[in-house]
């Protein structure tokens, strides 16, 4: 990523940068890495079913080959979703590296071509919560971001238009930290390389993207730099990871780095309360002066996780919902709603949290004393006014819209008094 200059937007951006997309109430279903409660994620066979059980938009997690192309995976580090630890003409791969000021150990995709990548196979990332999806190991490969469009295309039929909304995956160790196993810098903008793809895939309709990133950086240069010279114009949402504890990764490497702050952010260094600095933590730019800048400069939504939204606290001893014998419910809901909720949807801001998730171990008992269900937490942040969600298990999030829906349609009928009939 290039230092950008100083100069900030002077007009709020487009009403239609803005937009809900068309359909069932500007109300969304993101099928979270495919429908990964179902098959292993990021493969062509967990995308394919979510747009079958009916998912709006479906998420690719975005890193990049040795030779740079964008491949679907969580994480550059691979052993835990791939079989590559099982391959011995591999076994020289294994490194440690720093990603995003943490040790990993393993095998980085940085450090294979696409030719090598294609060789591997997808695994279950969570096995003993998804033992099912581990029946699957094996047998699906690891695909490109472009052959995840053209999947998206096929399966896009009559009226029904299926959407992507792509995460990049530690753009700055991708663009300026990061080594090959060589020691030689990748220096890969995935930014860049995401733009590039979705023009040579011609989908670049902004009623069917949303690109999404926990850095601010990125995105940033997307909508000043990158997508201007593509000539797009696609809608942006801005992740938040932990309010409490997480610091953005791109501030913290850039504060260190001495880079110049006002010409990689403009203003939001000055709008969040005490300047950008190696500690700001994500809650900083959850306030509402710090959320109408983004609005006003670059971000068309923002993507906070569920349980920052609907505070939790542990629950003791855990619940054991389902009767298998095994207590799994950790959590129990306050009952409150963190006021970023209202602070973004008064700004017009798209608001798609993250993650639900049918199993038992992530739900909560909710105040009332019950466990709450993954359609009943999706009813909730419905109800809230959340525009749409991450889930592993889109039928579930596509019965709780539908429902929704349903149940306002019923309200409305029962607020407006029936015509008139005279004689």
């Amino acid at each position: 990523m290039s230092d950008l200059p100083a100069a900030e937007s002077t007009n709020a951006r487009t009403a239609g940068r803005h937009h809900r997309p068309a359909g069932n109430g500007g109300l969304i279903v993101i099928a979270h890495r495919g429908a990964s409660g179902y098959r292993p994620e990021h493969t062509l066979e967990a995308y394919r079913l979510a747009i079958r059980q009916g998912a709006d938009f479906i998420e690719p997690d975005l890193v990049a080959t040795r030779d740079g192309v964008l491949i679907a995976r969580h994480e550059n580090e691979i052993s835990g979703t791939t079989d590559v630890a099982e391959r011995p003409e591999f076994a020289d791969r294994r490194t440690t590296k720093i990603v995003d000021g943490q040790p990993l150990t393993g095998w980085f995709t940085e450090d294979f071509t696409l030719a090598e990548i294609r060789t591997l196979r997808a695994k279950e990332r969570i096995p003993g919560v998804r033992p099912g999806n581990a029946r699957h190991d094996g047998r699906y490969a690891i695909p490109t971001f472009a052959e995840v469009l053209q999947l998206i295309k096929r399966e896009s039929r009559g009226h029904r238009r299926i959407g992507v909304y792509p995460e990049t995956k530690h753009p700055t160790y991708f663009a300026h930290e990061g080594r090959h196993l060589d020691g030689t810098p990748i220096s890969v903008s995935l930014g860049a390389k995401l733009i590039e793809t979705l023009v040579a895939e011609g989908f670049t309709d902004p009623e069917r993207v949303f690109i999404q990133s926990f850095e601010f950086e990125n995105l940033i240069e997307l909508e000043k730099a990158i997508m201007p010279a593509a000539g797009v114009d696609l809608p942006l949402v801005q992740l938040y990871d932990d309010l409490h504890d997480a610091v953005p990764y791109d501030v913290r490497y850039n504060v260190a780095q001495g880079r110049d702050l006002v010409a990689l952010y403009g203003g939001l260094n000055t709008v969040v309360e005490g300047g950008l600095g190696a500690n700001t933590r994500y809650g900083a730019f959850a306030t509402e002066p710090v959320l109408a800048w983004m609005k006003a400069n670059y971000a068309s939504g923002v993507g906070p996780w569920k349980g920052n939204l609907l505070p939790r606290l542990p629950l003791e001893p855990p619940v054991d919902a389902d009767g298998d014998g095994n207590a799994e419910v950790a959590a129990r809901s306050t009952g409150l709603v963190h006021p970023m909720l209202a602070h973004a949807l008064g700004q017009g801001l798209l608001v798609h949290p993250y993650t639900l998730r049918a199993e038992e171990r992530f739900l909560a008992r909710s105040a009332n004393g019950q466990v709450q269900s993954v359609m009943a937490e999706a009813l909730q942040l419905y109800g809230l006014g959340a525009n749409g969600f991450f889930i592993d298990q889109p039928d579930l999030g596509v019965m709780a819209r539908d429902l929704f829906l349903d149940l306002n349609r019923i309200e409305l009928d029962r607020a407006v008094p029936p015509p008139h009939r005279g004689r």
